[in-house]
């Protein structure tokens, strides 16, 4: 999988979050750009996700959090919050064909909430095959 971040607010670090709820590869936009996180995952009949990233709430929700600002590493961040991306609603389809191809399914989401900070909480995601 990979998760993209657009238009993240300029400065503020963003990480994944590993298994341990500890910041993985924190990165920050200098000037606006993307910022992009690759991790595996395995999908099981069901469909079932599973992996270092992959959290559950209830027998169904699996989701990934982004750490942002102070969660995601930067001690000097305003900010301490996290993103949190549902996958268990990913299309079956989309699904079969990233496996079937071998290919990513990228979630996009939009770095930036209406109040012009960093976006936070449930937020919607667009889903598609890389």
């Amino acid at each position: 999988m990979r998760i993209v971040i657009e238009r993240p607010v300029v400065g503020v670090m963003h990480s994944l979050q590993d298994k341990d709820g500890h910041p993985l590869d924190p990165k920050r936009s200098a000037a606006g750009e993307p910022l992009a996180f690759d991790f595996a995952i395995r999908v099981a009949p069901g469909p079932r996700f599973f992996g270092d990233q992959v959290r559950r709430e209830g027998p169904q929700r699996r989701f990934v959090y982004v750490r942002v600002g102070e969660l995601a590493g930067d001690p000097a961040s305003p900010w301490s919050r996290r993103m949190k991306l549902d996958i268990h609603d990913i299309d079956p389809d989309l699904l079969d064909r990233a496996v079937a191809d071998g290919g990513t399914i990228e979630l996009t989401v939009d770095g930036t909430g209406k109040d012009g900070t960093p976006a936070c909480a449930t937020i919607p995601v667009a889903k598609r095959l890389r």
